[in-house]
């Protein structure tokens, strides 16, 4: 669907699903990172990860009601984080909001919750990325109604 916006130049509907895709008014904003919450609350961390985590993440992620609901208070509690990584279209945000969501549940971190995606079943996956783009096309409407976008 959104080849034909690329190629054709038109609008999509304001009630598309597209629309996260093409609306270039948010500019790009950085942090340093010592303000992210991601990196408070230890996503990026390498050591020190406690054994069973892999498999609390396999379950934790496979479960896409429960990581939804973590997403969605990710585009909440995280506000610095979420302009950070959510005004950059072109990283892997569907994966970010997953990422940072079972960081904030389950104090998982980044590298092992990668590795608990390649465990879901493809139906987990794309339950899974429903969820992601969900609470990403919130935050971005949120975004941009509360004016923060230039």
């Amino acid at each position: 669907m959104w080849d034909r916006y690329m190629i054709s130049g038109e609008e999509p509907r304001a009630d598309s699903k597209q629309l996260m895709l093409f609306n270039h008014s948010i500019r790009r904003v950085y942090h340093h990172y010592d303000q992210w919450e991601e990196y408070k609350h230890g996503m990026w961390r390498t050591a020190n990860i406690e054994p069973g985590m892999l498999e609390k993440a396999i379950a934790f992620t496979g479960d896409a009601e429960l990581y939804g609901s973590h997403m969605r208070r990710v585009i909440v509690e995280w506000p610095i984080s979420c302009e950070q990584n959510l005004t950059c279209k072109g990283m892997n945000r569907l994966a970010w909001v997953g990422h940072a969501a079972c960081c904030l549940a389950i104090g998982c971190p980044e590298q092992l919750t990668r590795a608990a995606w390649h465990y879901l079943t493809q139906e987990q996956q794309d339950d899974a990325n429903a969820q992601a783009a969900n609470a990403v096309e919130t935050w971005e409407r949120r975004y941009l109604e509360e004016g923060q976008a230039r």
